[in-house]
């Protein structure tokens, strides 16, 4: 069982935001998730939830990038064949042009992917 914060749906409906730090020091497996629909949240920015987590729920940038799609994937049960790069797993991956990790913290709002691999394909855009 995995515990899936949804920090857009928060922001958005301006309600209270899921109590991460707790919820990692606790050692609870985490994910994070946009909830992407138009009742309660209307991005399915990634970078932009977690910029919202790290600055409204106290999460580090390394915790948001290493609780995203392994725990995301793990909630729903697709572990075996996504969320992580390894030997026959779907390669699913979004290369960012950033300096440094707090990057995600401060220029949030910009689309920073510099390449986008999907099942093995490098896509343009």
């Amino acid at each position: 069982m995995v515990a899936v914060a949804l920090p857009g749906v928060s922001f958005f409906l301006n309600h209270g935001y899921a109590p991460a730090r707790r919820l990692i020091e606790a050692g609870a497996p985490l994910a994070i998730a946009s909830d992407f629909n138009p009742g309660s949240c209307m991005s399915f920015s990634m970078p932009l939830m977690m910029t919202i987590a790290c600055t409204h729920m106290r999460m580090t940038v390394e915790e948001c990038i290493a609780r995203d799609d392994d725990q995301r994937c793990s909630s729903s049960g697709l572990s075996d064949r996504l969320g992580s790069v390894e030997v026959g797993k779907e390669a699913d991956i979004v290369l960012y042009d950033i300096p440094i990790t707090a990057t995600w913290r401060t220029h949030f709002g910009a689309n920073h992917a510099a390449k986008i691999i999907k099942r093995g394909t490098i896509l343009e855009f």
